[in-house]
């Protein structure tokens, strides 16, 4: 498996898991009618920068890595991460977040901050917990589930450096 900075070709291939888990509407807070050039903008132009994980040239999974907030708060990164579902359970998500760490404290961020895992999303957030990550913070009905209705989302925090 091998991380790389995501291309424009890349992400024409990985559209379709991207297109397919914000429809599903279960973790992301993206408009799930959200066209290609919109989505390519969000997710590989407007952050600082964006990576693939691939094996024998098949995209696994992707993240993107930008400031949370600007000025006196630039020095905390933002991640957000994607996996295939056919990927899923085979450690992606662990590979790229700790990945995403190491390039986050190349970058000069100090801390990384997650502003919405949504809470039915056990899966991440118990991963997130296992790499360090605290929840800091609930927001009350923060995510319309597709199938759950309204749920909560979590902040989670991590500080990288001192």
């Amino acid at each position: 498996m091998k991380i790389s900075e995501m291309t424009r070709s890349d992400f024409e291939s990985f559209w379709p898991v991207f297109k397919e888990i914000v429809s599903a509407q279960e973790t992301y807070a993206f408009d799930p009618d959200i066209g290609f050039e919109s989505a390519y903008n969000l997710w590989c132009l407007s952050p600082e920068k964006s990576f693939v994980i691939k094996e024998n040239g098949v995209i696994l999974g992707s993240y993107y890595i930008k400031a949370n907030a600007s000025g006196p708060s630039s020095h905390i990164s933002n991640c957000g991460y994607m996996v295939s579902p056919q990927s899923r359970g085979k450690g992606i998500a662990r590979k790229l977040c700790l990945h995403s760490q190491q390039v986050a404290i190349e970058l000069g961020y100090r801390a990384m901050q997650f502003n919405s895992v949504v809470s039915s999303n056990e899966v991440a957030v118990n991963l997130w917990k296992k790499l360090g990550y605290e929840i800091i913070g609930t927001i009350p009905e923060a995510y319309q589930h597709k199938k759950l209705g309204f749920v909560d989302s979590f902040i989670m925090h991590k500080q990288l450096t001192k």
